[in-house]
């Protein structure tokens, strides 16, 4: 469909610089991070050390390489304050994202890195076709999610007027669409079109929405779905990617005028991609993992941090900076339900809270239209047959009840009688069957 804002805007003047202004910025910015992380976090000293790297010993930007990368298993041992290079009352915020063992993954951000954050989702909003002045429906979920608060205070520092929605509540979100018609809404691919289909039951046409740009984020989605998205929401569908250890939403943006794939904020963001399985840098436009350092980052600097996601990194084009591919998947086993990161072993620690449940487990996931549903079908211990169909009610409820306070999905729980769930005869179970159909 057609852009609606093909003007670019004005731009920062880092946006159109050579290269070799960008990557002399970088390297600056990179000395700092590598000085400030090695003099302030026990953990990067001890991991720098025991390369035999130093700081001083970064020349160019390729000696990056020489350096440890960090997993999210780093920050999990160092919880929750040990990766931290500022002492916490100089925190002016703490978020927190999920992790495999029931402890969060906690990052913070001094008033600078807010700043910071506000700065680049509010270039991402511009990039993305938003405008001073444009009203921003923020659906994204609030709270310990990066997601809702890092949308809101980089749409204002855009200029925009924000309606801090939140998720769910699907009527009342599509009342305020037609009664406050913003121009702009930050959301999951997906739920945007549960509202697109509330939308269409109350005969509103797409040309009739106020909506003008869509910047969708949180969760894997591709050409299909923008399609679909564009054409029930009468919008310019911008893909948006981020994730907290590295920032939150902003740090990568597609730019309305080609939407080829998200801008890296280069000037703040250094990216690698490396092979998955030796760690060894690849060439641009090779598939591999991607990985980032921070740049400017105070509070939580980050040193290659292995993002699992695999994509690969392009060449510029509407911005002086380079894009990087859509993600094709990950090199773990997190699954993604409805922008909510999710490990099987988080389930089976709320399963395993139950006396009456034992330790297998399925986790079946189909999407329903555009939402994704999880079933969790899990089993009695034995010898717990006779219990009362209260007693087995009781547990579907605590147990949907610990999913969706500790994990932060909805689930259906069906529990099986002792030893109808299949065991694996190969010595590894089989716990997910994904039965989503592949974005194309």
């Amino acid at each position: 469909m057609p852009v609606k804002h093909p003007n670019p805007g004005d731009l920062a003047p880092i946006e159109t610089a050579s290269r070799d202004e960008i990557t002399a910025l970088q390297l600056e910015r990179l000395r700092w991070t590598l000085r400030h992380a090695y003099e302030n976090v026990p953990h990067y000293r001890q991991a720098f050390d025991a390369k035999g790297v130093h700081p001083d010993d970064l020349h160019t930007l390729e000696d990056i390489h020489k350096f440890p990368c960090t997993t999210k298993d780093d920050l999990r041992r160092n919880y929750p304050f040990g990766m931290f290079a500022v002492p916490r009352q100089k925190l002016a915020r703490i978020h927190a994202s999920s992790g495999t063992t029931g402890k969060p993954t906690v990052v913070g951000y001094t008033l600078n890195d807010i700043n910071t954050w506000a700065d680049l989702t509010a270039r991402s909003i511009r990039a993305a076709g938003g405008r001073p002045g444009d009203t921003c429906h923020v659906a994204y979920g609030y709270g310990l999610f990066t997601g809702g608060l890092g949308a809101h205070y980089g749409a204002e520092r855009a200029g925009c007027t924000v309606i801090p929605m939140s998720g769910g509540q699907t009527e009342k979100q599509v009342q305020f669409i037609m009664d406050l018609r913003p121009e702009i809404i930050m959301v999951t691919p997906s739920y945007s079109l549960v509202i697109a289909e509330e939308l269409e039951r109350r005969g509103i046409a797409p040309e009739d929405i106020p909506l003008k740009v869509g910047i969708f984020g949180a969760e894997p989605w591709g050409e299909g779905m923008r399609s679909e998205i564009e054409a029930k929401l009468g919008l310019d569908a911008v893909d948006i990617y981020g994730l907290s250890e590295v920032m939150g939403p902003g740090v990568a943006s597609e730019c309305i005028e080609t939407k080829d794939g998200p801008v890296i904020w280069e000037d703040h963001f250094y990216p690698e991609i490396v092979n998955p399985d030796t760690g060894l840098p690849v060439a641009d436009g090779e598939e591999g993992e991607l990985v980032f350092t921070s740049l400017t980052k105070e509070a939580l600097p980050i040193i290659r941090y292995r993002t699992r996601d695999l994509t690969r990194l392009l060449p510029p084009t509407a911005r002086s900076f380079r894009r990087m591919g859509r993600i094709s998947g990950r090199t773990d086993d997190m699954l993604i339900i409805r922008g909510v990161n999710v490990f099987p072993t988080q389930v089976e620690e709320q399963i395993m809270r139950d006396p009456m449940l034992n330790g297998n487990y399925q986790i079946v996931i189909t999407r329903d239209g555009h939402l994704d549903h999880v079933e969790v079908r899990c089993e009695l211990q034995h010898g717990v047959d006779s219990a009362s169909s209260d007693q087995i009610n009781q547990v579907i409820k605590r147990l949907q009840h610990h999913i969706k306070t500790n994990i932060g999905i909805m689930t259906r729980v069906s529990i099986m009688h002792y030893g109808e769930l299949p065991r694996t005869q190969t010595g590894k179970a089989r716990r997910v069957y994904d039965q989503r159909p592949r974005q194309e």
